[in-house]
């Protein structure tokens, strides 16, 4: 060993790293802070817990653990008159419908009506020039009282001719040519009288009426225009809107029912509904059924007869239709109340108790609201209508507007409201029981 080495003086102390302490120190700091706030949250759920089963048995409505009671609708099951109905879409269609075209041809010098309105049967509607018709006529008529004179003028010739004959004075040859003449005169004429009505029929013809009673459309010809008898477009259309029918179309399943329920009743009535089906819009009676089934649909075309007073009906408009056949007496639900299951229909019946019992039932007719019930149900009972999804056999219900009716159960405590007094240890106020 070197003996500087061993004289040397002990090395001094090195200095601690300023850096290392507060590291460590944040380190810690960070891992209680963490450790703290998942106390709190665990506290937090904890609390949350035990205030739930705490107020388990507090107010009304709730089941155990805390869970609500379920509120359903419920309704009575009753007896009523069930609709037989058939529903279908129907047509507007017309009574009749007139297309006006001129007879003759000519200028068109009046129009006399106006789009829209209402005409009467025989009302003039249109003039087309008459003169032309009014100098045909006139020659017809000289024309036949020209030949009507020569056919006079024969038959007195032939009168002086057999006065003649039968004095030996005349061959027989004369008087059967005078006799011939007069048949061809007579002729003459009936062909100059059906020249002559014929002519005044085409007078006539220049002024255009209504032929039916209605509803008259847009004209397609002005006044000035020069019409011919073969115009396929005419002037104008006219519809009787009143009454007014309606076509449509049923199963050929039900022709049966509507053969059978035409032989019962007089008249079977029919009911026009809107698009939405919520407004009426008028009433009618059933006319008949066509001759044959439309074989690419399966359906049978039937007509209904509508007086349309107030005319609410408009042709060619869609709408619609109800067809009662007859009314059954029948135990009624509504329709919300019936649900399908694996094992057929069924209803949960709400007890005494208020609990529900799931039972089968077979169901009959339906309406859009009512439906009838076969089997299974009895006048009086009721049952859900709504909620009924979250219902199974046995479970509690609540009926609404029961809640607020029933008071605390026994042992349940006083509403929140009621907070504890300074002084008294925490403990929370007890209301004083009173008195019945």
């Amino acid at each position: 060993m070197n003996p500087q080495e061993v004289n040397a003086p002990p090395s001094a102390p090195q200095p601690p790293d300023p850096l290392h302490k507060p590291r460590s120190r944040s380190r810690w700091a960070g891992s209680l802070l963490a450790l703290a706030l998942v106390a709190l949250v665990g506290a937090a759920a904890w609390y949350l817990i035990q205030r739930a089963n705490g107020e388990s048995g507090g107010p009304p409505g709730f089941g155990g653990g805390g869970r609500p009671m379920v509120t359903v609708g419920d309704a009575a099951v009753r007896k009523a008159e069930l609709p037989v109905v058939i529903d279908a879409l129907g047509t507007v269609i017309p009574a009749t419908t007139v297309t006006l075209r001129p007879q003759v041809s000519g200028m068109l010098t009046q129009v006399l009506f106006t789009e829209g309105q209402m005409v009467r049967k025989g009302q003039l509607l249109a003039q087309i020039d008459p003169r032309p018709f009014e100098q045909a006529l006139m020659q017809a008529q000289g024309t036949r009282q020209r030949d009507e004179a020569q056919l006079e003028n024969a038959r007195l010739t032939l009168a002086r001719y057999r006065t003649l004959l039968s004095q030996d004075s005349i061959a027989r040859q004369d008087v059967d040519t005078q006799a011939a003449l007069v048949k061809q005169l007579e002729g003459t004429v009936m062909t100059n009288r059906a020249q002559e009505s014929a002519a005044r029929l085409n007078l006539d013809y220049t002024r255009i009426t209504a032929p039916v009673s209605g509803r008259i459309g847009l004209r397609t010809v002005d006044a000035g225009n020069y019409v011919t008898s073969g115009d396929a477009a005419g002037l104008a259309t006219i519809t009787q809107v009143a009454p007014i029918d309606v076509q449509f179309s049923v199963p050929q399943d039900r022709v049966g029912d509507i053969l059978a329920a035409q032989a019962d009743a007089t008249a079977l009535a029919v009911t026009a509904l809107d698009r939405t089906r919520k407004a009426e819009l008028d009433k009618g009676r059933f006319s008949t059924l066509d001759n044959q089934v439309d074989t690419t649909t399966g359906t049978v075309k039937a007509k209904a007869r509508f007086d349309n007073a107030a005319g609410t009906l408009f042709p060619n408009q869609f709408v619609n239709v109800q067809l009662l056949l007859r009314n059954v007496p029948a135990v009624v639900v509504p329709v919300t109340a019936v649900r399908t299951g694996a094992n057929g229909d069924y209803v949960y019946v709400i007890n005494e108790d208020r609990t529900v019992s799931l039972r089968k039932v077979k169901r009959g007719q339906a309406t859009v609201g009512l439906i009838a019930i076969v089997e299974g149900l009895q006048e009086g009972e009721r049952v859900v209508t709504e909620g009924g999804d979250r219902l199974q056999d046995g479970m509690a219900v609540q009926l609404p507007g029961a809640a607020g009716a029933r008071g605390p159960r026994n042992g349940a405590s006083a509403p929140r409201g009621g907070a504890s007094a300074p002084g008294e240890g925490g403990q929370r106020r007890q209301r004083p029981p009173q008195n019945p």
